[in-house]
């Protein structure tokens, strides 16, 4: 089995390399979908959020994800209480899906602050996908309808591009076409696949 911790800051297009691995054969565990896993409607992951942070529910007793939001912006004590709640949970099942893998499996881990939370080490290899800050910015703006100067602040309130290549074993430049990422992705597939120990024609 081959570890991968994949990461990229908002608006680099690390959503569209994880689905290109996918399509490959890599097993991809996205922390975002488990983040909402394990403060789903009934969990006591949202239980002990409500407990924290109060009546942060929707009319439908879901979490009402902009109210909690609106806490803990701005307020480094409420993100990391938030976090404290999430983060041990949405590991816990990575490790329950990474469980269940095949022992030749390319295993990549979707994680958007991996830089942030310190996991870099965790993994065999960082993936780190790589845009100019002007590229993110032209992206949010233009993909999601951001204001620029909203862009640039969700920019600045992630890892720096500098601290994101240092972490990094594999840098991915998706400043590119489409076309130009599968030539990347293939190449890069083919190298994964030989390290976890199958071809790469294998599905993992």
């Amino acid at each position: 089995m081959l570890r991968v911790g994949l990461t990229g800051g908002i608006g680099s297009g690390k959503s569209a390399v994880s689905s290109r691995l996918a399509e490959r054969g890599a097993v991809v565990i996205d922390s975002d979908v488990l983040a909402r896993e394990v403060v789903a409607k009934g969990t006591d992951g949202l239980a002990e959020v409500v407990a924290a942070f109060g009546d942060v529910l929707t009319p439908e007793g879901e979490l009402d994800r902009p109210a909690v939001g609106k806490l803990v912006f701005g307020d480094e004590a409420a993100r990391r209480k938030l976090e404290g709640i999430i983060h041990p949970r949405v590991r816990a099942r990575a490790a329950e899906i990474e469980a269940q893998a095949p022992a030749d499996a390319v295993v990549v881990h979707d994680i958007p602050l991996l830089v942030e939370t310190g996991q870099a080490g965790k993994f065999d290899l960082v993936l780190v996908v790589d845009v100019p800050v002007e590229v993110q910015v032209e992206r949010l703006t233009t993909i999601r309808g951001m204001a620029a100067d909203e862009a640039r602040s969700r920019i600045a309130s992630q890892a720096s591009r500098d601290q994101r290549l240092a972490a990094a074993d594999v840098v991915i430049d998706n400043a590119g076409s489409p076309a130009d990422l599968d030539a990347r992705i293939d190449t890069l597939w083919t190298d994964l696949a030989a390290r976890a120990g199958h071809g790469p024609d294998t599905k993992a």
